[in-house]
């Protein structure tokens, strides 16, 4: 389970940061609204600005465009090789902290269900696609909202909001998933990658916390006024 829900200082314009560094291995803070990879417009990705600053690097895993928190990159080949591999023998532990639509009824569960990604960049449960899995606990209940600890123990596209979608609760602000438009007191994605566990390559554990971005915790709040004044009505 992520540390105590602790925010970032920073504004919501907030540059990358590196959270951690070694001859192998950069774990990098994503803000929200920065793309991974490059793919858009030259210069903005989070490689891009990374390599410009650090020299040569190779992507490990990525997040969302829209989603915040740890990203991992490789300072070489064998060290890609190696953290790769880790990734693909799911030995990394992967926990995020995700607000959903709704209210969960388990205080925790596991979504099991393969996952298929389609022409239009949406992903969704179908019998054809590639086992999925997904496990979650409940934080806090609000409003109308449900606060999650997320572990994805695949690494599918889009897997924690295709899954939490499929049953019923998608990430508030998730524009391809479940909301049709503006959602009051939603102003992002809220999905955050708040922590990575993993071994290094040259041997001993590693764990990289990312703190709860700023304008993530400001949503919650707002939710939490609107629940306390639910409550008192």
């Amino acid at each position: 389970m992520p540390a105590a829900l602790q925010g970032s200082q920073s504004s919501d314009l907030r540059p990358w940061t590196i959270l951690y560094e070694d001859d192998d291995i950069l774990a990098v803070d994503k803000p929200e609204g920065m793309p991974a990879i490059p793919g858009g417009t030259p210069g903005e990705s989070l490689r891009e600005k990374v390599e410009a600053a650090k020299g040569r690097v190779l992507v490990v895993h990525r997040l969302d465009k829209d989603v915040s928190g740890v990203v991992l990159f490789a300072k070489s080949a064998a060290a890609h090789q190696t953290l790769n591999r880790q990734f693909m023998d799911r030995q990394v532990q992967k926990d995020y902290l995700a607000l959903v639509r709704g209210a969960v009824q388990s205080e925790r569960g596991r979504i099991d269900r393969p996952l298929r990604e389609f022409g239009s960049g949406r992903v969704s449960v179908d019998r054809r696609g590639k086992p999925s899995l997904t496990l979650y606990e409940v934080r806090e209940r609000l409003e109308g909202f449900t606060l999650l600890s997320v572990h994805p123990q695949t690494g599918r596209r889009h897997q924690i909001r295709a899954h939490l979608y499929a049953v019923g609760h998608p990430v508030a602000g998730d524009r391809m998933y479940g909301a049709r438009g503006l959602e009051p007191h939603v102003p992002r994605l809220m999905l955050h990658a708040c922590e990575l566990r993993l071994t290094r390559p040259g041997g001993g554990e590693l764990r990289v916390t990312s703190p709860v971005p700023e304008s993530f915790m400001r949503a919650l709040s707002s939710l939490r006024d609107a629940t306390a004044q639910g409550d008192g009505d």
